[in-house]
């Protein structure tokens, strides 16, 4: 679903919500070219709340609606919250755990005076960075370079066994990734997917279903009956497979709360 920042009368973009000794703040999207569409509240892995609401809804309605959906919100609040609890941030040193399309796989970090430009490669059960003077900042940028390489190679085979799959698309559309810390992928009203990168940390089925996902918007652009009828058809088991994958978004992500 697209969605733009409510920018009309210089609204806000956040709101906050008081549910009884409690109070969290959303982020208010309007769905552009949607005026019939319902109202949706996301929380996304990193604790961000977001709401979207068709054009042409009304501020009183729009809160009324995420103060109905408080109690549902505060509790996915608590169970990203418990989750994260006690997650350490990356060191970048070996011995740390990677994940390469939901296989664990271990860091090994390995300094070469003779090696000056920084190498990435899965060699058996590890992932190996080598080179000169591996800083924590170096190491990273080698790993994140590593998966992006690898998100265009998976994600674009992938995409082809799925569009043979399905009847309404005919060829591979337009798409690109990027790093996002608050969704798996999006598809823009012109049909341009983006997807995130750090996607090709999960198991091939989590990483069909995101890719279904998008291509059923462009057929149904919205999260319409027809739309979730679509995935039903294609992936009787998506909300399964969405389930456990949200469910590991603070190791798939590194999310921190925020």
């Amino acid at each position: 679903m697209t969605a733009v920042d409510p920018t009309k009368d210089d609204k806000p973009k956040e709101y906050r919500c008081q549910y009884g000794d409690r109070a969290f703040r959303y982020h208010l999207c309007y769905l552009s070219g949607h005026k019939r569409a319902s109202i949706k509240v996301h929380v996304h892995p990193n604790g961000q709340v977001q709401v979207d609401a068709p054009e042409g809804a009304g501020l009183p309605a729009i809160k009324a609606a995420v103060q109905r959906r408080a109690r549902w919100i505060l509790k996915h609040l608590d169970d990203i919250e418990e989750r994260t609890r006690y997650v350490q941030p990356r060191q970048w040193v070996s011995g740390e755990s990677q994940l390469y399309v939901g296989r664990r796989y271990v860091l090994k970090v390995i300094d070469d005076p003779d090696q000056r430009r920084v190498t990435c490669k899965l060699i058996g059960g590890q992932l190996r960075v080598q080179g000169k003077d591996l800083s924590r900042e170096r190491t990273q940028k080698a790993v994140s370079q590593w998966y992006r390489d690898k998100a265009l190679d998976v994600f674009g085979r992938r995409f082809k066994l799925m569009v043979d799959a399905l009847p309404w698309t005919k060829a591979v559309p337009p798409w690109r990734i990027m790093e996002m810390q608050t969704q798996w992928g999006s598809c823009s009203p012109e049909g341009t997917v983006l997807l995130n990168s750090n996607l090709v940390k999960a198991p091939t089925r989590a990483i069909d279903y995101v890719i279904l996902h998008e291509l059923c918007h462009l057929q149904e652009h919205n999260h319409s009956l027809r739309f979730y009828g679509l995935l039903d058809r294609f992936m009787p088991e998506w909300r399964t497979v969405k389930e456990q994958l949200d469910g590991k978004a603070d190791l798939l992500l590194d999310v921190s709360i925020r």
